[in-house]
């Protein structure tokens, strides 16, 4: 027998993490409430926590914007390359294409 899988929102996922870290409840009462493992409700408590620092973070959004400037630029040259190699593969290609119709 096999068992399928529950694949979870994300608002799900906040609202257990953030039950398992007051610690009103029990593990067992939140695993109960949601029906997911207690292995399960302990690694998305984990992950809450490490990514709280990153939500306060001004760096966060600085590196963002240069991540995007730099996203764009390497954009600007694959379109310059594409147009160079497309010139090229013209350039190459003339020579033999001009000989062919003369014979």
């Amino acid at each position: 027998m096999t068992s399928v899988r529950k694949k979870h929102t994300t608002q799900t996922k906040v609202k257990v993490a953030i039950e398992a870290i007051k610690g009103e409840k029990t593990g067992s009462q939140i695993t109960s409430k949601y029906g997911v493992h207690l292995s399960q409700v302990n690694t998305w408590k984990k992950q809450a926590l490490a990514s709280i620092p990153d939500a306060f973070s001004k760096n966060k959004t600085k590196q963002t914007e240069e991540q995007q400037t730099l996203i764009d630029e390497l954009y600007k040259q694959i379109g310059q390359l594409k147009v160079e190699n497309d010139f090229l593969k013209k350039v190459i290609d003339f020579p033999r294409w001009s000989t062919q119709k003369m014979a």
